[in-house]
């Protein structure tokens, strides 16, 4: 399991979860300022560098590569601004996104969420 901690990126924390997990192939658990990242096969490990690598190309994307470290500590990485300076954007509320409790599945609709946990019970 890694921990990716976004203290200082709090307001874009659902979007780099999702891209990360999808990039890396990891399920994906969100937390209040942070979310951890498990693999798929329970004998599985998920690359710190390659987790690394993904939070920086999704900084790239969004134009703020430059004002943000990624930081490995162990199996806890921390995305920390280098100056001070915040992403500002508005923060989407976690309560309105729904996660499967088997997979990770992370979405906001409802009804797309209540269609995925079927697939799991057929």
């Amino acid at each position: 399991m890694i921990t990716v901690d976004c203290h200082e990126v709090e307001s874009i924390q659902n979007e780099l979860l999702i891209y990360v997990a999808d990039d890396v192939a990891a399920v994906p658990n969100i937390k209040y300022h942070e979310f951890i990242l498990s693999p798929i096969e329970d004998d599985g490990i998920i690359d710190t560098n390659e987790v690394i690598s993904s939070i920086k190309r999704f900084l790239e994307s969004i134009g703020e590569q430059r004002n943000f470290a990624v930081i490995s500590k162990g199996d806890i990485i921390s995305i920390e601004s280098i100056s001070g300076k915040t992403i500002a954007r508005d923060a989407k509320s976690s309560e309105g996104l729904f996660s499967c409790p088997h997979c990770g599945h992370v979405t906001p609709y409802e009804t797309i969420h209540n269609t995925h946990m079927k697939i799991h019970y057929l």
